[in-house]
């Protein structure tokens, strides 16, 4: 049916020229003016046909595809728009000679609008008697080696390949607008842009104050007089020619001028590009953020390789909790490592030998460093290593080679430990700025009161914490902070305690002493009865014989073990307040004569641990029935062979003689108070457990746990 409707349009439309030819051959004059009226028409139609004005580049441009719209039901409802203003060059064909608006091509006749293509990638139109003929464009490719299929114009990328995805779904992975699959759809695209380009510069033209329409139709008449001219259709040529040239230099600004605007549009345009181009950029790593995606698009432009200032960490390490770990990586040296959000790295038995300045410059916010057990020297040690660490309050150096402690540590330092080195000297600089450092470890050095100065802990304001253990000191070290609460010196050479160590340390809880050489003798009676704060002395695996004399009145814990002491003084607990709980004698040389009934005196209402193990008694000491708080008792690893119930167990007192008389009916376990003790060791004795009375542990609250088990053998 369309069909035929179109082939009687035509009909109607043939039979109307031909009337009109008829008329025209009847006044000459007329013809004429029609003849140019026509072209005219042809010029101006044209453009009012495809509504944008006509713009003829100077610089290069790309080609706008010439193929005309098609409709679902294959009517013809517009010419293309690319037929505007570009280098597309008139037709050479002739105008068909007495049928006007028709034209011949290729032996062919062709009606006004018709359109055909003479040969492939090119497209021709006839309009009022004109062939205007054009090639078709084909879009940008971004891809290195283009090919063109065999039946087709525009070539396509074939080197792209993305894992296992096709290129029909670039679009659905790149976040790009899917770009046209088929010949229409690029050739929609392509109209699109070349329209909003052809504003664009009109925008241009009417800023300059250029009427860039009238100057297209002017344009347009001129090439249309040029056509004739070629065709032989105009009868005074001389004076148009002398028209055309005034036309042509006319032209010749016009196109200056366009050139100058060109330039700037497409200035304009590189810089909207590469706004775009940003923003694409940005949406696809959002999006890729929120959906999660693997696959990616080949970028547009190549992504730049990583700055070879930020290096990727070194094998063996890792990153977990804002904590970078390197331990036993085989590093050299301090990794460079940019990350303001990391709080602690660990470098832990490597072979590092330096701390360069800046080394650690790109993890400014460290709050601890350990770099135990590698080569570090002093010397390896720049003035401003750990200069820009605001924040750094741990440092570990233990398992080094520093024969000093380094300078320039920040004064935020709360915790430092420079043990098993080589340190043979602290001077009265060395911690010189660091009032907020709390605990502080030297041991495993080459230390001693000769070259440690009296002033050096002096500015340390806030130490509480101090180890100086495996060292050479042959006395307590002079100068100890006002600060100080615990104080480790065990596994020196110390043999005296003079009263003067002490005097200023009133904050004292704790001192460790074990494995020195100190004697009950060369310990002063005043050194460290007066202290109201010291509740912990360990003396143990030292040369003391006896319980040391003036222990501290507030002691609590006191520990002996590993001495030779055989003998317990007779009220040398009795000034403690509140009172000795924790009395460790294990591996002493203690017999029966060695304890006598007053030595715990001060001490039975406050004892809860007594150890005596590993001694030479041949019977439960005198005493132990009288601790009303005892709660573990260890007799085990010694020579006892009986254990009478009296001396385990606190016989009840009778308040009344009747009360006696009545109870003798009584069975004897009712003799005995209830005691606190839970836990008893009794093993490895000589105890004949059969010959054990069963009342000798009645006031154990529980027969389990009482250990008697193995004995030695007679």
């Amino acid at each position: 049916m369309q069909k035929k409707v179109l082939f009687y349009y035509l009909l109607i439309y043939s039979l109307c020229i031909a009337l009109a030819q008829n008329e025209h051959n009847g006044r000459p004059m007329a013809k004429r003016r029609m003849r140019y009226r026509g072209l005219r028409r042809g010029s101006t139609g044209y453009r009012r046909l495809n509504k944008q004005p006509q713009i003829k580049p100077s610089v290069r441009t790309t080609p706008i595809p010439s193929i005309p719209f098609i409709n679902i039901d294959g009517d013809i409802t517009g010419i293309v728009d690319s037929f505007i203003g570009l280098d597309g060059q008139e037709s050479s064909y002739n105008i068909l000679p007495g049928k006007e608006g028709r034209c011949f091509a290729n032996g062919m006749i062709m009606y006004d609008k018709a359109v055909w293509s003479p040969k492939p990638c090119m497209t021709c139109l006839c309009s009022k008697g004109r062939v205007l003929c054009d090639e078709t464009s084909c879009p940008p490719l971004m891809c290195h080696r283009p090919k063109i299929p065999e039946g087709e114009c525009c070539p396509v990328c074939t080197d792209i390949v993305l894992n296992s995805i096709s290129l029909d779904d670039k679009s659905e992975f790149s976040g790009d607008s899917p770009a046209p699959s088929n010949p229409r759809d690029l050739l929609l695209h392509d109209i699109q842009t070349q329209v909003k380009r052809g504003q664009k510069k009109e925008k241009l033209l009417e800023k300059k104050g250029d009427n860039t329409i009238n100057k297209n139709r002017k344009k347009k008449k001129i090439k249309s007089h040029k056509q004739r001219r070629k065709q032989g259709h105009t009868n005074n040529q001389t004076e148009e020619e002398k028209k055309m040239k005034a036309e042509e230099e006319k032209r010749r600004a016009y196109e200056e001028e366009e050139i100058r605007i060109e330039k700037e549009l497409k200035k304009e345009e590189e810089k909207e590009e590469q706004e775009n181009e940003n923003n694409e950029e940005s949406e696809e790593e959002e999006e890729d953020i929120l959906r999660g995606d693997v696959f990616r698009m080949p970028p547009r432009f190549p992504i730049p390789e990583p700055s070879a200032e930020i290096p990727p960490l070194p094998t063996g390490c890792s990153i977990l909790d804002n904590t970078v770990s390197c331990i036993n990586a085989k590093l050299t040296q301090i990794p460079p490592i940019m990350d303001k959000e990391l709080t602690s790295i660990e470098l832990v038995e490597n072979a590092i030998t330096s701390i360069p300045d800046g080394a650690f410059n790109g993890i400014p916010n460290l709050e601890r460093i350990d770099l135990r057990k590698n080569n570090i020297t002093l010397s390896g040690i720049g003035l401003h290593a750990f200069k820009n660490l605001k924040n750094l309050q741990r440092l570990y150096l233990d398992g080094n080679e520093l024969v000093h402690i380094p300078t320039g540590l920040p004064p935020t330092l709360e915790e430092l430990k420079i043990n098993e080195n080589q340190l043979h000297a602290i001077d009265e600089d060395s911690f010189q700025g660091l009032k907020k450092l709390v605990t502080l470890e030297l041991e495993g050095n080459k230390l001693s009161e000769a070259n440690v100065s009296p002033l050096a802990f002096q500015p340390l304001k806030s130490l509480s914490y101090l180890r100086l253990g495996r060292n050479k000191f042959r006395i307590i070290p002079q100068g100890l902070p006002h600060s100080i609460e615990e104080l480790y010196l065990d596994n020196n050479e110390i043999e005296e305690i003079t009263e003067i160590c002490f005097n200023h340390t009133k904050n004292i809880n704790t001192i460790v002493l074990r494995h020195n050489k100190l004697e009950e003798s060369r310990i002063a009676p005043l050194a460290w009865i007066n202290q109201e704060n010291l509740e912990s002395i360990d003396l143990s695996y030292n040369k003391l014989y006896h319980v040391p004399s003036y222990l501290p009145k507030s002691l609590v814990h006191l520990v002996l073990i590993g001495n030779q002491i055989d003998r317990i003084p007779g009220f040398v607990f009795g000034h403690m307040r509140p009172g000795l709980q924790y009395l460790y004698l294990s591996f002493n040389k203690l017999d029966d004569d060695g304890i006598d009934p007053v030595s715990f005196y001060g001490a039975y209402q406050s004892l809860r641990e007594v150890f005596l193990d590993h001694n030479q008694l041949k019977s439960v000491p005198l005493g132990i029935a009288e601790m009303r708080s005892l709660n573990f008792l260890r007799l085990n690893n010694n020579k006892i062979r009986t254990v009478p119930p009296e001396r385990i167990c606190r016989i009840r007192a009778a308040n009344e003689e009747e009360e006696e008389e009545e109870d003798d009916d009584h069975e004897e376990y009712n003799d005995y108070e209830d005691s606190q003790l839970e836990h008893l060791h009794l093993e490895y004795n000589h105890i004949n457990t059969r010959e054990l009375s069963p009342y000798a542990f009645s006031c154990v609250r529980s027969y389990s746990s009482v250990i008697l088990k193995p004995q030695k053998i007679k």
